[in-house]
């Protein structure tokens, strides 16, 4: 499944700096825009992993639906 999110891209000195605006957690940096967006996709991995391991393991039943919000 492939999902998109919004990279938030910001130079500061020599380095990058960069957040996915839709998800809270996934923050990175690096020397090149590249580097930020490959760390980014790493972090967003990490996050939603986390996310799932640490609040479905206490629940007897758990549902997965798909919502669909415009912004």
């Amino acid at each position: 499944m492939i999902n998109n999110y919004t990279a938030v891209i910001l130079k500061s000195g020599a380095w990058y700096a960069g957040f996915i605006k839709e998800l809270p957690g996934a923050h990175s940096q690096g020397r090149t825009i590249e580097d930020v967006k490959e760390n980014l996709k790493e972090a967003i991995r990490m996050v939603i992993d986390s996310n799932y391991r640490h609040y479905v393991q206490d629940y007897d039943q758990i549902i997965e639906e798909k919502i669909s919000v415009e912004l």
